[in-house]
C-alpha cells in the first residue's frame, strides 16, 4: 500500500486542535468558577460568624441562667428537707420540748385525780380540757355515771400531788411519761382520809401545739 493511501486514517486519529483549546478553555473556566463560588461562601461565612457567635453565647448565657435556677431550687430544695428530716424533729425532742410534754403530763395527772363535790363540773371540765380521742370518751362517761354521784352523795373529794415524774419516751408528735403519785381521798365515812401512793403510764400527743393525755394506765 503506497502512502497516499495511508494519510486519511492518520488524520481521522489525531485530535483536533480546535477542540483540544476548547475542553481546555471550558477546563480553566470551571476552575475559576468554583474559585469564585468558593470565595462567596468564604465571605458568607465570614459575614454571618459574629451573628452566630452572639446567638451560641446567647443560648449559653439562658442555658447556664436555667441550671443556675435549678441549682438554686435544688439546693432550697436540699434545705428544707434537712430541715424537717433532721434540724426540725431534733428540735422537737431536745430538752425544752420533753419538758414541755413533762408538764402536761404532771397537770393533766393532778387535774384527772383531783375533784371535790363543791365544783365538780368546774373540775372535770378542767380535766376534760387535757384529754383527747377515747381517753376522753371514757373519762366523761365513768365521771358522769359513777364519779359524780358517788361525790355528791358521800361528799368525796380527792387531792392528787405529783411526787416525781419522767420522760420514758419522746417523738416530735407523741410522748410517753411515767408519773408516780400522792392522793389523799376523804369522805363523809372516812373524815380523816386515806392516803395512798400510785404510779401511771400517761400517753401523750400533740395536737395543735399542745399535749394532750390519750391513755391513763396503772403501772
Amino acid at each position: 500500500m503506497s502512502d497516499e493511501e495511508r494519510t486519511p486514517e492518520r488524520v481521522t486519529e489525531t485530535t483536533d486542535p480546535t477542540d483540544a483549546d476548547e475542553t481546555a478553555v471550558e477546563e480553566t473556566v470551571d476552575d475559576t468558577s468554583d474559585e469564585v463560588v468558593s470565595g462567596e461562601e468564604e465571605t458568607d461565612r465570614s459575614a454571618e460568624s459574629p451573628t452566630k457567635t452572639r446567638r451560641r453565647s446567647g443560648r449559653a448565657l439562658a442555658v447556664g441562667a436555667v441550671l443556675a435556677f435549678v441549682l438554686l431550687a435544688a439546693s432550697a430544695g436540699l434545705t428544707s428537707w434537712l430541715y424537717f428530716n433532721d434540724y426540725r424533729p431534733d428540735q422537737e425532742t431536745n430538752p425544752a420540748a420533753e419538758q414541755v410534754a413533762l408538764d402536761a403530763a404532771k397537770t393533766g395527772t393532778v387535774a384527772l385525780l383531783s375533784y371535790s363535790p363543791e365544783s365538780l363540773d368546774q373540775d372535770f371540765a378542767n380535766a376534760k380540757s387535757k384529754l383527747t380521742g377515747d381517753f376522753l370518751s371514757y373519762y366523761t362517761q365513768f365521771t358522769e355515771q359513777i364519779v359524780t354521784p358517788a361525790a355528791r352523795e358521800k361528799s368525796v373529794k380527792t387531792a392528787a400531788s405529783v411526787v416525781r415524774a419522767a420522760v420514758s419516751e419522746m417523738a416530735p408528735d407523741s410522748a410517753e411519761v411515767l408519773v408516780f403519785i400522792n392522793q389523799t381521798t376523804t369522805s363523809k365515812e372516812n373524815p380523816d382520809g386515806a392516803f395512798a401512793a400510785s404510779s401511771v403510764k400517761v400517753g401523750l400527743t400533740k395536737i395543735d401545739g399542745n399535749w394532750l393525755i390519750e391513755s391513763f394506765d396503772p403501772v
